[in-house]
């Protein structure tokens, strides 16, 4: 089989800051330090107007998570939204693998994972201000988590405040459920962001 950007467990993000900053990119490296791909917003000249004079948490958007060769690997998109917004991700062939649901309680955000089906399989809850989140399947587990403290090897390379850290057990197998779950974490500075 394969190998596959999502085979591995251990993501680091790094925000990659743009002059114009209409468009978020982050490159995402390994537990050695080397790039294995990126997340690129992609915006249409409307939509980057319209970015402009509207509240962009009402704005459609959408992220592709790429490997190092720049091919999609993942995407998450979202639709016009005036309230609490449903997010579809969707695997490297186009196929829906879940929804990404979020609630806010104060600086509590929750990331509800769903699958295909819309049954809840994972959720992405912590603390935005010292960006601490747990990931806990449907059983109540943890099984990952989402942070910007990290040991090892790895912390030679990320120093600085706009990386985080995402890591899944590596026992959790589910793959279709670990592509829906990773791509909540992996973009969850910028759903955050595009939703402020």
């Amino acid at each position: 089989m394969e190998s596959n950007f999502f085979d591995s467990d251990s993501f680091f993000i790094d925000e990659k800051v743009n002059m114009f900053k209409f468009e978020n990119e982050y490159k995402v490296y390994n537990d050695k330090g080397q790039l294995t791909g990126a997340v690129k917003q992609k915006l249409t000249t409307g939509q980057k107007l319209l970015r402009l004079a509207l509240n962009k948490n009402m704005l459609p958007f959408l992220l592709e998570i790429q490997n190092a060769d720049g091919k999609v690997e993942a995407s998450i998109s979202r639709g016009w939204t005036f309230f609490m917004s449903k997010i579809t991700v969707k695997d490297g062939h186009g196929q829906t693998v879940g929804f990404i649901k979020q609630k806010f309680k104060l600086l509590k955000p929750t990331f509800k994972i769903l699958d295909a089906s819309e049954v809840l399989v994972a959720e992405i809850k912590g603390d935005w201000k010292a960006w601490n989140f747990q990931i806990i399947d449907s059983k109540g587990a943890q099984i990952g988590a989402v942070s910007k403290k990290w040991a090892g090897a790895a912390k030679e390379f990320f120093t600085s405040a706009d990386k985080y850290n995402v890591t899944i057990n590596p026992e959790y197998a589910d793959k279709k459920n670990k592509i829906a779950i990773l791509s909540g974490a992996i973009t969850i500075d910028m759903v955050l962001k595009e939703s402020k």
